[in-house]
């Protein structure tokens, strides 16, 4: 069986809180595979560690413990000139597509970026060409190239975003939130295109997002991600038919529909209620706002439970609720 494209072990990032003693944890001990050519679609709400995580895949953060494996090499054990090489094979793609291009450059300079730090990448008339070449996958015209961030569209922009993560030719790329700042109608354009380009290319995707139907399009892989923990990952598939942790129930209910009430919608979507920095660090990360909660799961840790294969879900109570 081959090695994965990525693996990532034990990893965590926790941060001290200023003038105190008190501890986040954004990422807490997490264990996962990428496969070359699949989607690992990572899903939780806002301060749930996502972007934290994407760092820390990017090597742009060091953890406080744990190590990320890519293509059989510790990231954080390089040095400084082996990162750089490695970095051809994963990049990244942020969420606003306004603040990630600088306004002062032309869009050929944008997505020739990555290679200016390659000694080994094509110059002059080659580089042009490949900066064509990439414009052209993502839907833009050759054109474009001479064109400044803010003669675009949030589409167009984000496009122009992946075209800079493809000129490369990595093997993974990183989307942090990478639509949610675009139209509806527009998300689905990107979206469109991140599926295109993974079928094309055989390119895999750490997919990070807050909405587990724009997860679902692409994702065949899903982890649940709450206050820096897996509260339950497996096939795409399984989560969507079969949800097993109560907060991905939650994260289900809350999603917008248009065949129910109101109120309802408003009751079902989750609560902030007794979050803290250290509370649960002996503790399921979400007793405090789960509807099934016991003194069992404040007294202890869950450790995750397979309740179907490759179905984990981190709860005391797994598959009995």
């Amino acid at each position: 069986m081959n090695a994965p494209l990525l693996e990532a072990r034990g990893l965590a990032r926790h941060f001290r809180q200023r003038g105190t003693h008190r501890v986040l944890r954004a990422v807490d001990g997490l264990d996962f595979t990428i496969e070359e050519g699949s989607t690992l679609g990572v899903v939780g709400e806002s301060g749930s560690g996502k972007s934290t995580l994407a760092r820390l895949v990017m090597a742009l953060d060091r953890p406080t413990a744990g190590e990320v494996i890519f293509a059989g090499e510790n990231l954080f054990t390089q040095p400084s000139h082996r990162l750089a090489r490695l970095r051809r094979g994963f990049q990244m793609v942020f969420q606003d597509p306004y603040g990630s291009l600088d306004p002062r450059q032309t869009v050929a300079r944008i997505i020739a970026e990555p290679l200016h730090l390659d000694p080994e990448a094509p110059r002059g008339t080659a580089r042009r060409a490949r900066v064509t070449e990439v414009l052209n996958q993502v839907g833009l015209a050759a054109g474009d190239a001479d064109r400044l961030p803010h003669q675009f569209s949030g589409g167009q922009r984000q496009r122009i975003a992946i075209a800079r993560a493809l000129i490369s030719g990595p093997r993974l790329v990183v989307a942090d939130e990478p639509v949610s700042a675009l139209d509806l109608s527009v998300q689905a354009q990107v979206l469109n295109l991140l599926m295109d380009l993974r079928d094309q290319q055989g390119l895999a995707f750490l997919f990070i997002s807050h909405n587990l139907a724009v997860v679902q399009v692409l994702a065949d892989r899903i982890a649940v991600m709450y206050r820096g923990r897996f509260v339950e990952s497996g096939p795409a598939d399984e989560i969507f038919r079969r949800p097993m942790h109560p907060y991905t129930r939650l994260l289900l209910e809350a999603e917008p529909r248009i065949d129910a009430p109101r109120r309802q919608a408003r009751s079902s979507a989750p609560s902030s209620r007794g979050d803290g920095a250290d509370n649960w660090i002996s503790a399921c990360a979400f007793a405090a706002r789960c509807p099934h909660a016991t003194e069992e799961c404040t007294a202890g840790t869950p450790a995750a439970t397979a309740v179907a294969p490759d179905h984990l879900v981190t709860c005391h109570y797994a598959g009995q609720i």
